[in-house]
């Protein structure tokens, strides 16, 4: 039984290892670090000279290539001026100072990297980080400390399809909206419809969102060609279909104000637009995009069918 229950072990072990996962979770590594260099958050010389204590593969058949694997990925992306090898850091480690002796095995601590690395990089500069990339079941996992301050410059793992990442950005937004709803601040969203079949209805919306889920949008509209020119209220109700919004706009027609205002006897058959416009709104988001399918129809009697496009950067003067 013992040994089947061994032969069975090494066989699941067995199956787990994956070279060619690997391999892609180096090259997704590459890329996020020449991400995260080119938009500052890693910076080249917060982290160089870095001493690299651990590329520690975890399968057999990882062993003959990952090392040289990962030190490559490394040296394309921080610069291979400014990295050092540690292979005494994983090893067991003797000290000998003054009155004492002491023999230590296991994880090294940051003290003692910054002891090794004194003592073989003769005139060179101290290391400012120490980086750890191990190869683990899904991928790699990286780490980058501050040897002076211990602060984590850069911690992540990473697979091949970058799931975990994913995983991680959907639970950090989700934090990030409980604190929000915390705070009590508000949250602003912002509409464009260009519905221009069969009837033509194109408007900005600029709404806040509010209740105890945010499923409530309500917020002010600027519409034209139905009416021609109006100004109005707008709420809408997110529903779990999608992230389907329905709702409805209040438009009042300026045209048709200012007309009425200044000519109290001219009558209704020349007023391009009524007073009051309704509509009602469907917008259909496309996936987690910033584009959606739009329908309106309004007590014009328009209907019109396009596109909505949602918190676009070419609305730069709304937040």
């Amino acid at each position: 039984m013992l040994l089947m229950a061994a032969l069975l072990g090494l066989s699941v072990g067995t199956a787990w290892a994956d070279p060619a996962k690997t391999r892609d979770a180096l090259e997704r590594l590459e890329e996020v670090l020449e991400l995260r260099v080119s938009d500052g958050l890693l910076s080249r010389d917060d982290v160089t000279p870095a001493i690299v204590v651990s590329v520690m593969p975890r399968y057999q058949d990882s062993s003959e290539w990952y090392a040289a694997g990962a030190l490559e990925v490394l040296q394309r992306t921080i610069g291979s001026q400014g990295l050092r090898l540690c292979e005494a850091c994983m090893a067991p480690r003797a000290f000998v100072e003054e009155g004492q002796m002491a023999y230590q095995t296991g994880p090294v601590s940051l003290d003692e990297i910054a002891r090794l690395d004194e003592r073989s990089r003769g005139d060179a500069a101290p290391a400012k980080a120490a980086i750890w990339l191990d190869e683990h079941a899904g991928g790699v996992s990286i780490r980058i400390v501050d040897l002076d301050t211990a602060q984590v410059l850069f911690a992540q793992n990473i697979d091949p399809d970058l799931i975990e990442n994913a995983n991680s950005e959907r639970m950090y937004t989700l934090t990030e909206e409980l604190e929000r709803r915390a705070r009590g601040d508000s949250l602003t969203q912002a509409f464009v419809d260009f519905a221009l079949y069969p009837q033509q209805h194109v408007s900005l919306d600029w709404t806040e969102q509010w209740g105890p889920t945010n499923a409530n949008l309500s917020g002010v509209t600027i519409s034209l060609f139905d009416p021609v020119f109006g100004i109005g209220g707008v709420h809408y109700r997110s529903t779990k279909l999608f992230n389907t919004l329905v709702g409805g706009k209040l438009i009042l027609s300026l045209p048709t104000a200012a007309v009425s205002a200044f000519d109290d006897g001219l009558g209704d058959g020349q007023l391009l637009d009524p007073l009051v416009t309704l509509a009602g709104v469907v917008r259909v988001p496309f996936g987690r995009s910033n584009y959606g399918a739009v329908l309106t129809v309004s007590t014009n009697g328009r209907v019109g069918i396009g596109v909505s496009l949602m918190n676009i950067s070419l609305l730069p003067v709304l937040p």
